[in-house]
């Protein structure tokens, strides 16, 4: 099979390496990096647990091939923050419970990242119509929608 050489920044490091045309962007930083916090559920673009910043905008990483990504910067959920230095939605959500299995929640905070800096004091309609592309099986979402409120405010 034939391999193609892709460069990408992944949360401000910069990789290349050689992958066969059809590897998902998802599979590509799961496999290929190691960051495993990008979470594929659907594998059709409509759960939203896989969603990543591709240049500061939220996608499907399912629905992407990994060299579309060549040449541009992708943020995981593990360039938000560390264990001792958490951004500050991820905060939000853990002061508020918004996670429960916690499967769906790296999609929720790579949604709600750019809408925050968007909108950094959304009403409850403008929250959850943000978060109306991304699924929690465990119908956690007035806890999510509680946890953007008070990140918004901090």
């Amino acid at each position: 099979m034939e391999r193609l050489t892709v460069h990408m920044s992944v949360n401000g490091t910069h990789f290349e390496r050689a992958v066969e045309p059809r590897l998902l962007l998802s599979d590509f930083l799961r496999h290929e990096l190691g960051l495993t916090g990008t979470h594929v559920g659907c594998e059709h673009g409509v759960c939203g647990a896989c969603t990543v910043l591709f240049d500061g905008e939220p996608m499907r990483s399912c629905l992407l091939f990994a060299i579309q990504a060549n040449d541009h910067a992708i943020t995981t959920v593990e360039g938000l923050g560390d264990e001792t230095h958490l951004h500050p939605l991820q905060s939000a959500f853990r002061e508020a419970h918004g996670l429960q299995c916690g499967f769906c929640t790296p999609g929720f905070l790579m949604t709600l990242v750019p809408f925050l800096q968007e909108n950094p004091n959304p009403s409850e309609d403008e929250i959850r119509m943000a978060i109306s592309g991304n699924l929690c099986r465990c119908t956690g979402y007035q806890n999510i929608v509680d946890a953007v409120i008070l990140a918004g405010k901090q």
